[in-house]
Parts: C-alpha cells; structure tokens; sequence
C-alpha cells in the first residue's frame, strides 16, 4: 500500500513539472544572458509553459524587454476587433536601430539596384500564432524576444549585426485571449492529460479564429481584417527576405517545416524560391535532429494559396516557410507519441526560431540577391508575357469598386482610371498593367488557371479577385487607343455635401454596394420606404430619371418622423450614395409612385444560428457582412439554446453550413409555423439540406453521396486514395451561375452572368415550376481553380438560388456560401435581397 502511495505521489509531480520548467530547459547553457534584463517569469509572475500566456501579459512583457533593451524598437502598429494592440518589434544592434529608417530605405531602394553589398543585413519577419488556439508559437515569441534582448556573446552580436529581425509576436490578438482564458480556467493545480478533459476539448467557438470567427491566416490576400491590413502594410513597408509562421497541429503527429510537397508549389513561385526553401530547411533539421525531435518535410500541407502567411512572401520575392507542432491543446495531453508537455511544443518552436536566425545569416547574401532578382525580374517577365495588362469596369458600382481597388493598392499594385471611354469600358474604368514590380502578384490575383500538375489542396484552388467582387474585366494585347490618367488610383479624400429640397418623394438606385446599409439605416430611424418592383421613369428638376428594378422610394406623405428630411440629408452624404427629389407620383413612364408594384420594406430582425455542429466560419463570414456592411446586429443563438428563443420576435432566420444535430421534432415544427406565419428562412450549403430534408424547400437535390460515386475506382491501389479524394472533392474553385435579373433576390445586379464560390459538392436541382429557380449554374460553368471534369459536369445547369413561399413566408435555399470569406462582394448581394424583399416572393413551392 505504501508502495502504490509513493509512486502515485511520483506520478503527480511529475505532471505538475513538465510544464513549469526553468530557462535553462529552453536554452543551452552555453548562451549566457544579460542579468539586467528581466526573465519573463520576473514580469509573468510563472515560468515560460506553466500557464497559457493572456494577450496583454504577452504585451506587458514586451513592453518591458523594449525599455531595458538597447537593442529592441517596439510599435503598435494597429489594433484588433477587440482593441488589442497589434505589436511589432525591430530588433538589432544598437547602431543599426540608431540608423534604422536609413537601413529601411536602404533595403527598399536595393530592390532596383544591380549591386548588392555584403554589409547589408537581411530582414527577417517572425511571426508568430496567427491560429489563437496554436499558442505555442506566442509563448515561444516570449522567448525569442528575450534571447534577442539579453543574449551575450560573439553569435548573438554576429546575427544582430547582420539581420533586421521583425517579430509579430501574436498575429491573433483576439484569438489568443479566448484561447488562454480556456485553456487556463479548465486546469487544476494536477494536470489532466486525459484528451477528453475538457481543458483540451474547447467550446465553439474556437480560438483559432478572431473576433469575427474568421481564419486570418486565409486573410492575407483579402486584406478584409485590421490584424490583416497592419501586418501587410508593414510587411510592404520593409519587404522581409523570410517570413516565418508558426502554426500547431493534431496532438498526435510531430513537427512539421516546409519544403512541403514538391508538386504543389504555386507555378508562379520561382524555382530559386524553392531552393532556398530547402537550403533554410538544412538548419531547422540539424537543430531538431540535436534534440532527437521527430518531424517530417516533404509531405501534406502546400504552398500554393497565395493568401496565406507562409504562402504569401512567396509571391513576394521573400521565403516564407511553415512550421506546425504538435499541439498540447492544453497543458499536457496523452498521445500516439507519449506525453506531450505545453513546455515541449513551445521549445520546439523556440529551436526552429532559432534555426531559422542561423539559416537566414548563412544564406544571407543569397536572399538578398534572390529577392533583388525577383522584382528586376518582374519588368521582363512582364514584357515577354502575351498581354498588357487588365481592364476592368466598375459595372455601375462605384463602391464596390473602390473596395476592389482598396485591396490591390495594399498590396501595391497600381491600376490607372480610364479618362476616355474605350470599347465597352467607360471613363473612372482602370487598367492595370503587368510592367510594374507586383508582376507575379497581380497575375496570380486574376488567375482563371483551371488545369494544375497536381490537383490536390490544402486549402483553395481558385481565388480570382474580380470574380469575387463581380466585376467584369479582360486581358488587352495592346494599349493602343487607351487614354490613361498619369497617376495610379488613389481613395477620394473629398465628398461634395449634397441636401435635399422639399418634393413629391425621393429615390435611390439598389445598385450601389451601401445602398442596403442606407436602407438599414433608414427604416431603423423610422423612415419608411417601398421598393420598385418594376421599373418607371419619373420627373425631377434635372429631367426625367430611370429608376431601375429595386430602387428605394421614400415618399414624403407617409413619413411621421419628425425632421425626417434631415436624416434622408444625413444618410446620403455619409453614406456616399445619391438620394434624387421627385416631383410628382405620376410618373412618365411605367409605374406610378402609389402602384401595388411599389412594395413597403422593413428592417430585418435576424436570428442566425450557432453552436456546436455548426461552422464557425461561415456564422463568424455571415455576422461580419451584416455587421459591416449592413449595419445589423444579428442575434446569435446556438442551435441547443433555438427551443427557448422566441421566434416571432425575428422577421429572418439564417442558417449556414453544419450539423442541426439539436433540431428535434417540435423545433423543426416550431420553425415551419414560423414561417408559415410571415418568416423569411435563408439556408446554404448543409443549412439548405435541413431545409430540403425537412420539407420547408420544396426540391430535389443531388446528394454528396451521389457526386462521389460518379468516379470509376476499378483498378484502383490504396495508393490512389489521396488521389480519388481529391478528384471526388470541390476543395474551392469559381463557377458562373447565369442569374433572373427579374427576380427581387437579384435587384441590384447588373449581369445575369454572376460568379459564385463553391467549395461543397451538394447540389440542387432546377425547380420543374417557373419563378423559383433564381440562379443556375451554366452549361461550362468552371472560371477557375480546379474542379474534376465528372465534376464539373454534374454541376452544369443544375440550382445554384431556390426560393419560394411557404404559406406566409418565404423559403430561401443556396448551395454556395454567398459571402465566404468576407470578400465576395458580388454574391453577397443575393443575401441582403433575401434580407429587404425576402418577404415579397410569390411563387409557393410545390
């Protein structure tokens, strides 16, 4: 008994020590510090790994090292959702700090240069969790921060004399917090490694995500979050030669640095890129090979999506280069490997931040060549290339456009409005030419490539940005004819304030992209407002006007809202879209002012559901659109709290991709009644299969199931099963959908032909009824990415946007998420019809 007693003893102390480990565990004796500079456990109060670090202790001890330490510059270079400061730390020796703007500049004017002088130091960006839940690597940045600081001796003098180090030590403020808060307040004084405790197993959502439950590291192209404009914006500001991006992975694999797979490396990322890639790979395995750590290289994961942190200096003349350890997922977890310890991961990143300083300052002149060569390069590749650049027309949508834009600028690709028309195209239209330093980036951003050497993805495959936005656009072999503004796009500073005089009623076009948060606005201050479900033209003191499908109408006589004249004056000049007087309601053509066509509109009350089961991307993608570009505060209920909620006190339900695991009987019997009574229900992707499965839709569909098993397996060894997956499976490409530019879900559009992201194989079916089928796919639909032929062949002509009545309301159903990612501006226009004149359908379903 005593026997048994003594060793469970032995057994706790030795879960309670893994994880509080002293600095001597993380470095080698060897390296001696400077005993003037605070140890993070002097500010932490706890040793590096015996608790998850809080964002803002993070921040308070880099704070401190940059007042200690002669060698750090620290900045807060913007800030999250949730106001956490975004820090970044310029780290080298007291005379290059001293000197740092003259280096900076110097760096940036080396890119035109045909010399490169040994002396100059290599820009080195550490960047460090942008997964809140993959913490490891910002309690690893504590570490670094703190061996850059007070490290003393001939090695570190040599790194600090030859590098500028950058590092970003939490690129996910937001979900760093939430993350720590979990992982802290589920652990006892004795530790659990049991998997299933709850500390490792954490509530939706997760803190991988930011404020807004969106993937930042799928952000860097898009540009559409604050963490995601700062980083790149100082990313441009000092065009790093590496790039680092310290991720986690399953509990049960080991440590993983690129070069990746060989075959799934973007065509557009030289050759030398790659070289380099494996050269700096060299050193992350000797050093994890000195602390008989397990990792693997050249398999899953790639580097072709563009828009992520390890992806993104690629086409940017640095080397970025991925690491993903094995996550803890808490303090301390059993695993297929043994015990693994929060203290472990975080030194492994630590010993990889490490290699990587000895990997840049062996290779230092090389990547500073590389990165000369990669943007000299950049004016003869375009030169040699079949075209000149791209035109792009605006489509009527100035504001959508100017978003559109926005992105390339941040990215520094300079576009120039056209001063005359030219064909189709029309004056404030932009080309952008190839011949400018963004060469690669701007191609890889308008790529229709559909055939890839390799059509396995880790993450998408098509991202073509004026498809996103639905902006039409085409390659031009000649510049001949074209008259061009001298200099590039530029934002407008300066808004003319425009007021209203006292008419008949007053309108304003759909087609704009605030035009529905005006609305929003408008009726949320008690204005009341119809929308044109027919066009008309209609006199106003500068001549007659055609008002188009979808026009809002606010008539004078009906308004009861005291100085509601002043709020139409507000509403236009603040959010940019033109408001025009009509002078009578009988009209000169179509129909009148007073017409049953002339439809009352009313500001949506949404109910969007969560919770376990269901995706938080795409609840954290639709809250953000209706937050951002609505100006609506949606209620956010988890599908296990839906039994409570009072559905009569909502005008929408919407329902995005996931398992409604909690939707029993009498709620689904509770949700039809609703809609039976006036409700409008929105569903896409698996959120419209309930709809189907449970009758709401009335539709057939084209199963996953079915999709799958359109492809021959005969022959077929286990070896081919990755390759099968990845032909049976849409991991994310672009399909044009042909749209009824009649129907009240697409007011506002200008083409029938309107692109849609598609990442699911589910499919629905035309409706055999007229009226409800409101978007199919066309007869080709693939624009680009990868999509197998089967594939793409299903998907031809088949239901893209159903929609129809269900006794009083309305019953909307997508395959496709509309506004995935927060930048499919074009699509996203379907969801807020659904939200303004979801209600006026008129076709029941059969």
């Amino acid at each position: 008994m005593r026997f048994i007693f003594i060793t469970v003893l032995v057994g706790l102390q030795s879960l309670l020590s893994v994880v509080a480990q002293p600095l001597d565990y993380y470095f080698s004796d060897t390296i001696k510090f400077n005993p003037d500079i605070a140890k993070p456990s002097e500010v932490l109060g706890y040793e590096v790994g015996e608790w998850h670090v809080r964002h803002d202790q993070l921040v308070e001890y880099l704070r401190v090292l940059a007042k200690q330490s002669e060698r750090i510059k620290i900045e807060t270079i913007g800030y999250s959702h949730e106001k956490r400061p975004l820090l970044l730390l310029t780290i080298s020796n007291k005379e290059q700090l001293e000197n740092i703007d003259a280096i900076r500049k110097n760096h940036i004017d080396k890119l035109n240069s045909t010399e490169q002088k040994h002396s100059d130091p290599a820009i080195v960006w550490m960047g460090y969790s942008v997964h809140g839940n993959e913490s490891s690597g910002s309690n690893a940045a504590m570490l670094v921060a703190y061996y850059l600081a007070a490290a003393q001796g001939e090695e570190i003098d040599k790194l600090l004399a030859n590098t500028v180090i950058l590092l970003d030590p939490s690129l996910n403020p937001d979900g760093l917090a939430r993350f720590a808060q979990w992982a802290n307040s589920n652990r006892g004084a004795v530790l659990s490694p049991d998997p299933m405790h709850r500390e490792h197993v954490e509530a939706w959502p997760s803190g991988r995500t930011n404020h807004y439950f969106f993937d930042l590291n799928r952000d860097w192209l898009l540009l559409q979050h604050p963490e995601s404009r700062a980083r790149v914006a100082q990313f441009h500001k000092w065009k790093p030669n590496v790039l680092t991006d310290f991720h986690e992975m399953g509990p049960n694999s080991t440590y993983f640095f690129q070069p990746g797979i060989p075959s799934r490396t973007h065509p557009l990322t030289p050759t030398k890129n790659v070289e380099l890639t494996n050269e700096l790979a060299k050193f992350h395995a000797k050093a994890l090979d000195g602390q008989k750590q397990l990792y693997f290289t050249q398999e899953s994961f790639d580097d072709f999506y563009y828009g992520k942190g390890s992806t993104y200096p690629d086409i940017n003349g640095a080397v970025g280069i991925l690491f993903e350890q094995a996550s803890s997922r808490g303090h301390i977890q059993n695993t297929a490997n043994g015990v693994l310890d929060f203290s472990q991961t975080i030194k492994n990143q630590l010993t990889t931040s490490l290699s990587t300083f000895d990997g840049a300052l062996s290779n230092k002149l090389a990547l500073l060549n590389y990165q000369r060569q990669f943007y000299q390069e950049a004016k003869k590749l375009a030169k040699e290339d079949d075209f000149k650049g791209y035109i792009v027309s605006a489509d009527g949508d100035h504001q959508k456009f100017s978003a559109f834009l926005d992105v390339l600028k941040q990215h520094q690709i300079e576009t120039y409005p056209l001063q005359e028309n030219f064909k189709t195209y029309t004056v404030g239209d932009v080309f952008i030419p190839l011949e400018q330093p963004q060469y690669r980036l701007l191609k890889a951003l308008f790529s229709e490539q559909t055939t890839f050497k390799d059509n396995t993805f880790y993450d998408v495959s098509g991202w073509t940005l004026a498809h996103a936005f639905n902006l039409p656009f085409e390659k031009l072999g000649s510049t001949r004819n074209l008259k061009l503004a001298k200099q590039p796009w530029s934002p407008s500073q300066t808004k003319q304030q425009k007021n209203l005089e006292t008419a008949y009623a007053y309108g304003f076009s759909w087609r704009q992209y605030n035009s529905a948060k005006m609305l929003n606005f408008l009726l949320s201050e008690g204005i009341k407002a119809r929308v044109a479900l027919s066009e008309f033209s209609a006199a106003t003191k500068t001549g007659t006007l055609q008002f188009e499908l979808g026009s809002i109408i606010i008539p004078a006589g009906v308004q009861s809202k005291p100085q509601w004249l002043q709020v139409l004056n507000y509403a236009q000049n603040h959010f940019d879209i033109d408001i025009t007087a009509i002078q009578s309601g009988l009209t000169t053509q179509g129909i009148d002012l007073g017409s049953r066509f002339m439809q009352p509109v009313e500001a949506p009350k949404v109910l969007l559901v969560g919770g376990e089961g269901v995706s938080q991307y795409e609840v954290g993608e639709v809250w953000y659109h209706l937050d951002k570009h609505l100006g609506i505060a949606p209620t956010l209920v988890e599908q296990s709290r839906l039994p409570t909620v009072r559905l009569e006190n909502y005008t929408h339900i919407i329902m995005v991709d996931g398992r409604y695991d909690h939707f029993n009987d009498p709620l689904t019997a509770k949700i039809k009644d609703w809609v039976k009574h006036g409700g409008v229900i929105w569903g896409h992707k698996r959120g419209a299969k309930w709809l189907l499965d449970n009758q709401l839709l009335k539709a057939s569909s084209i199963s996953s199931k079915e999709m799958a098993e359109q492809f021959d397996t005969t022959n077929l060894v286990y070896q081919d099963r990755d390759k099968l997956s990845a032909k049976q499976r849409i991991a994310g490409a672009i399909f044009a959908t042909q749209v009824d530019l009649s129907h009240p879900l697409s007011f506002g559009l200008q083409r029938s032909l309107l692109p849609v992201f598609k990442n699911s194989t589910w499919l629905l079916k035309p409706a055999q009824q007229p009226f409800v089928t409101v978007a199919t796919y066309t007869k080709a639909p693939l624009m680009a990415g990868y999509s197998a032929p089967e594939n793409v062949a299903k998907i031809a002509e088949n239901a893209s946007l159903v929609a129809h009545r269900y006794g009083q309301g309305s019953v909307i159903a997508m395959t496709d998420n509309p506004v995935f990612r927060g930048y499919w501006y074009g699509t996203s226009k379907l969801l807020n019809n659904a939200l303004f004149f979801g209600a006026l359908l008129t076709e029941q379903g059969r």
